[in-house]
């Protein structure tokens, strides 16, 4: 039997994109092909760092490249909608960084781009690659947990200091990290949220997106189902280290991610609270890219992309996502998640904060 033919992948944006290059490069169905970076000085930088050859300046000239299998894109939040779009139409299977787009026509133009497209689309959404997800999700999946009666998904992070388009930004149109937690393990997909804005940023940063909030907090009802979930945002001007956190709650056990980053979360067998430490689950993964789940791709911290060490190295979720997205390419099958649930994870926060802007009135999520 002939060798499978590996995916030859791209990166695109080179900052926090840098992080998953060795990743591919070390998996066994991927070949890191191509980088592409606006500014050369990087480019090159980069390039040579890894021994990449083929470098492109402009993502129009990556796309024409008719060797490239799959794009994944790692660009400014903006840029994210148009650039998987495009991926798409050019007959490239797309991965990108989160949030999906920043409107709700944006997440559906992508749904349809990815079906009529017949290629796949993954949001590469961290939180439900990290290894608390995967610790949660094996305790529900063998009943441990029980039935789930309530789930709750906080994100709280300081960004004064990152690139302007952040300076302002709504809190919820940056909402994935706890929204995907609290839908996916029910598989669920959002029907209707209900949020309300609270305390006031400055007006500097009020007048970029016209958004006043400090903290968004929403209710969201899942559709097909009893279970409704609470998920926080805030981004500026709210004291708080950051935090990525989701908790579940089941009749027979409950799960609280920790409120200290590098302190043990708490698992609850009814009234009886332990703290435990969540594994790794590096063996789920092909051999060659198992060493990226504790540790990031350079060797000193000052090297490492902001939100990697701000994150904790985002629960060592780079190598899931890398393989997840490789292996529904090689497998033909929806990656998880798909283009269909990606959509539904980001319209929820934009919906959210159209609710929050009209006083919490209810605001019902397009179907995907």
């Amino acid at each position: 039997m002939a060798a499978q033919k590996k995916v030859r992948v791209a990166i695109i944006g080179l900052g926090f994109g840098a992080e998953f290059i060795p990743i591919y490069q070390n998996h066994p169905h991927a070949e890191l092909y191509a980088i592409c970076q606006r500014t050369k000085g990087k480019l090159d930088q980069i390039g040579d760092h890894f021994g990449i050859e083929v470098r492109y300046t402009k993502y129009e000239d990556l796309l024409a490249d008719p060797n490239v299998d799959a794009v994944h894109i790692n660009t400014p939040i903006p840029d994210h909608a148009p650039q998987s779009l495009a991926g798409l139409k050019a007959g490239k299977h797309v991965a990108s960084t989160v949030p999906m787009g920043t409107t709700v026509e944006e997440c559906l133009a992508i749904v349809d781009a990815q079906r009529k497209s017949g290629k796949h689309y993954m949001m590469m959404e961290t939180v439900v690659y990290s290894r608390e997800f995967l610790f949660v999700k094996q305790l529900y999946d063998s009943g441990e947990l029980g039935r789930i009666q309530f789930l709750r998904g906080s994100h709280q992070q300081e960004m004064a200091g990152w690139p302007g388009y952040w300076e302002g930004l709504p809190p919820m149109y940056y909402a994935t990290h706890c929204v995907s937690p609290c839908l996916h393990l029910p598989n669920k997909r959002a029907e209707s949220v209900v949020c309300h804005g609270s305390g006031r940023i400055s007006e500097k940063l009020t007048a970029k997106y016209g958004s006043p909030f400090a903290v968004e907090t929403a209710t969201i009802k899942m559709r097909d189902s009893h279970l409704c979930c609470e998920v926080t945002r805030s981004l500026f001007e709210t004291a708080r280290q950051y935090i990525e956190s989701f908790d579940v709650y089941g009749d027979k056990a409950a799960f609280e991610w920790t409120r200290i980053e590098h302190e043990p979360c708490v698992l609850h067998r009814g009234e009886r609270p332990e703290r435990v430490k969540v594994p790794d689950f590096a063996h789920l993964l092909p051999e060659g890219i198992r060493r990226y789940t504790t540790k990031g791709v350079y060797d000193a911290d000052e090297a490492q992309h902001l939100s990697f060490i701000q994150g904790s190295g985002h629960g060592g979720s780079h190598p899931h996502l890398a393989h997840e997205f490789i292996s529904a390419i090689v497998e033909d099958r929806p990656p998880r998640p798909d283009a269909g649930a990606s959509a539904n994870w980001t319209m929820t926060g934009i919906c959210a904060h159209q609710s929050a802007m009209k006083g919490g009135e209810r605001v019902a999520i397009p179907a995907t």
